[in-house]
């Protein structure tokens, strides 16, 4: 049957709407500043077979990989009950890189016992025990956060790491809740491999408080509705993403379209460029993008998962396709991502991919922007900052407790046909919002000293390109901390004649004034006085000024 356009519209927010409340709950109940303040995590509904249905407005990397992570929990547990959670990070097994820790947890609808018209605030474990026999689920809640340590060889689980093993502890998808049940041996065994337990244990609440809610919710509309209606509509949703993404894709010209950007790889100090090539194929209402060409993993952080580069071609095309297309699985399904096997953007384990999901996803967004610009030039911007500027630090309090400390920060977004780019924004891949100062302060043991607009760092055109950020940060207390950063010898580039930005800088201010420029990647031990200082890029220009 047909769907009812009015109730198709209505149930395309309220799938949405459980999401954001999902995330507002992950906000308010989480333990980190990284969470708390800047939002770093993403809420979203799955159907029954792990098709995305709805998503809430978070992080662009996170959410088209998140799929993956699903989909890798479904490969491993054919048998689900109410109550269960799997956890997950491994990159190479449906995970971004090893800080974004997932859990996915399923939700069977029951209209016969209106568990939740009588108590509002049950949980699924404690609702766990009404269902003897639970069939397949209806839907499955996930929640993908950035915690803020996960171990490996540096604070902040960001390291300048050649491996995966010394990036963090590595999860599987396993079950950290059965039936209700915390299986605490699993537990302790993550929070004995980090630095910072009690924060871990705090967020990973949250996370399941999350589900908590996105369960509560899908059983309301249920108990209202009927969970046949709920179940149609989802699949009616797809279907309609689907036809609006096709019609929005039949309007690009054909033809194939490349592009080529490359990454600045530092290994021992030296800084090359390592390329990504894409040719973006546009045939009716289908488009590939083929990342061959592509240079092969390299010894460094910087590789990709395939999940990551999905995720990044997945956003450039929901930019593209407009806002009033919903976001779920109809959306991919008309996009094709290709890329040999073991190439920087398709890793292999066990290279390292710290890196892959915060600077190559930036890297990837840029280039298949720029390949699409040729196709379609009166609607992408010049490239944006093309980096996420990952800051993390770590050490010990004076009272001995252990802090760690991460932040992603903002640079100028390009200028685009229709006007100026934004200064100091998060542009692309990330969507965060930055650590207040007051917050920072009273979290670590660190004072800011700087922070404001990088004025003329944007690219100059016929609009100008947004300017980056000073953030400069006083170190208190012995901290060893970990920049890892991109377009600092690569400015972003310009559009229809519009000048590069001016590239990134991070300097090291000893306690004498005096300065020391840092590689784009690079791990310090730091002295109480000494001073970090980045500046972000800016995004380039649009239009010539001749």
């Amino acid at each position: 049957m047909a769907p009812d356009p009015i109730t198709l519209e209505l149930y395309r927010h309220r799938y949405s709407g459980i999401a954001e409340e999902m995330g507002i709950t992950l906000q308010r109940t989480s333990y980190s500043p990284n969470i708390k303040e800047r939002l770093d995590f993403s809420c979203a509904l799955f159907d029954g077979s792990g098709r995305l249905v709805a998503q809430a407005a978070h992080i662009p990397a996170h959410l088209g990989a998140m799929p993956d992570s699903v989909a890798a929990a479904l490969a491993v547990f054919d048998r689900w009950r109410p109550g269960d959670v799997v956890i997950l990070n491994d990159p190479y097994f449906g995970g971004s890189h090893l800080p974004d820790i997932t859990l996915v947890s399923p939700v069977f609808l029951d209209e016969t016992h209106h568990e939740h018209s009588r108590e509002g605030d049950a949980s699924a474990a404690e609702r766990a025990v009404s269902h003897s026999s639970p069939s397949a689920p209806h839907f499955f809640a996930a929640s993908r956060a950035h915690h803020a340590d996960v171990g490996g060889m540096s604070p902040g689980s960001l390291p300048l790491s050649t491996e995966l093993y010394q990036e963090g502890i590595i999860i599987p998808p396993l079950k950290l809740y059965e039936g209700g049940e915390l299986v605490e041996s699993l537990l302790e065994l993550i929070l004995r491999n980090v630095r910072t337990p009690d924060e871990r244990r705090g967020d990973l609440a949250a996370q399941r408080a999350a589900h908590a809610v996105g369960d509560r919710r899908l059983h309301e509309l249920a108990a209202r509705h009927g969970s046949a209606e709920l179940l149609a509509y989802a699949g009616h949703l797809r279907q309609y993403s689907e036809r609006l993404t096709r019609a929005a894709i039949r309007n690009w010209p054909d033809g194939s379209y490349t592009f080529e950007d490359p990454i600045e790889s530092v290994v021992e100090g030296q800084t090359t460029h390592a390329p990504i090539r894409v040719t973006a194929a546009i045939s009716g209402e289908t488009v590939t993008l083929d990342f061959g060409g592509t240079c092969p993993s390299i010894y460094g952080s910087l590789n990709a998962p395939l999940s990551v580069t999905r995720s990044a071609c997945y956003y450039v095309v929901r930019c593209l396709v407009g806002e009033d297309v919903p976001v779920n699985a109809g959306c991919f399904a008309p996009v094709q991502v290709d890329a040999p096997a073991g190439c920087l953007v398709n890793a292999r384990p066990p290279a390292a991919v710290a890196g892959g999901n915060v600077e190559t996803s930036q890297r990837i967004t840029d280039a298949v922007f720029g390949a699409l610009a040729q196709a379609l030039p009166d609607r992408i911007a010049a490239a944006g900052q093309g980096t996420m500027n990952n800051c993390t630090m770590g050490g010990e309090n004076a009272d001995g407790s252990p802090w760690t400390y991460y932040e992603t920060l903002g640079g100028g977004m390009g200028a685009h046909p229709q006007g100026d780019g934004f200064s100091g924004a998060h542009v692309h891949m990330s969507n965060t919002l930055n650590t207040p100062v007051e917050a920072l302060e009273m979290a670590y043991p660190l004072r800011l000293t700087r922070y404001h607009l990088r004025r003329g760092s944007g690219g100059a055109g016929t609009h100008q390109g947004g300017d980056g950020i000073v953030r400069e940060y006083e170190i208190l207390r012995p901290t060893t901390a970990t920049i890892l950063s991109e377009r600092r010898a690569i400015a972003p580039w310009g559009l229809a004649g519009g000048d590069p930005a001016a590239p990134g800088r991070n300097l090291l201010i000893d306690t004498d004034g005096s300065e020391e420029e840092l590689s784009s990647k690079v791990t310090r031990r730091m002295r109480p006085g000494q001073r970090l200082r980045i500046e972000t890029p800016g995004g380039g220009g649009w239009g010539s000024n001749s």
